[in-house]
């Protein structure tokens, strides 16, 4: 099925944003947000699955990612609180004042932010992303070695393979190397010296109180994050009562196998009244 996607950019505070929309347009939106150094297209099989035709999706590159400006003001906007505060300012350009959101990797720790400061949100999916407590930031990874060029300013060619490589696997396509190569490096910088300096919410306790539905979806070969940690935590509201653990999928399941993943998402977005 080819479902047309709608492409524009919209001026914020923070810099010009690439969006890209599919599904209906109008009504309550889905708002998915990628990670650390890449770009939307990694929502490619959901912007373009069957079930999109019955939802309005939209997805955009974080500041100083693929098709978006950098930062005007690297220092307010390369934050948790700064990319929260984008996401929140995209969605009322867009007059969007409800939405159900999906957040992968960073984009996840960015919605926990967003949950406190968005009071539109009718719920959030977050898969690759540890809700963490300031301070003890380490208990939610598992410290791969290829991953640490995720807070590194520079990096090389052989850094970036190595990165995409450990974060997407065989499933790796070379768009995907253009976007960290294209990422501001700066971001990486100053996104890991904020949350060193505590800025942002208590994620942990975000997710412990926040009455917000919380769907938690994660491949359980995740090389990256860790999984008991996840289960250890006290959700205020979980949905379906259980942290998801797909068999034999890695740190992106919405990409590697979207015939898993997809049908759990399209059960959420009913059940939290997306695309009304």
């Amino acid at each position: 099925m080819n479902i047309p996607i709608r492409y524009h950019t919209i001026l914020t505070s923070h810099g010009s944003i690439a969006v890209e929309e599919s599904g209906k347009k109008t009504g309550i939106p889905l708002l998915m947000i990628h990670g650390n150094s890449f770009c939307r297209s990694v929502f490619r099989h959901q912007l373009q699955a069957p079930f999109a035709q019955n939802y309005r999706l939209i997805t955009f590159d974080l500041p100083g990612h693929g098709e978006s400006g950098n930062a005007l003001d690297p220092m307010r906007t390369y934050t948790l609180p700064g990319f929260a505060d984008t996401a929140i300012e995209l969605l009322e350009e867009m007059g969007v004042s409800e939405a159900v959101v999906l957040g992968w990797s960073l984009g996840g720790h960015i919605a926990i932010e967003m949950m406190s400061a968005f009071s539109g949100m009718l719920g959030l999916m977050i898969t690759g992303t540890p809700p963490v407590s300031n301070g003890n930031i380490p208990q939610g990874f598992k410290g791969n070695q290829h991953t640490a060029v995720a807070g590194k300013e520079i990096i090389t060619v052989a850094e970036t393979d190595a990165f995409v490589e450990a974060i997407f696997g065989s499933s790796a396509q070379p768009f995907l190397q253009n976007a960290v190569m294209r990422a501001d490096g700066r971001f990486r910088k100053r996104v890991f010296e904020a949350a060193r300096e505590g800025a942002g919410v208590d994620q942990r306790l975000t997710v412990e109180t926040s009455p917000v539905p919380l769907a938690v979806v994660n491949g359980d070969a995740d090389p990256v994050v860790n999984l008991d940690y996840i289960d250890t935590i006290a959700y205020a509201n979980l949905w379906e009562n259980h942290c998801y653990r797909l068999p034999g999928l890695g740190h992106t399941p919405f990409w590697q196998a979207p015939d898993k993943f997809n049908p759990i998402l399209e059960r959420f977005l009913q059940e939290t009244g997306a695309g009304k």
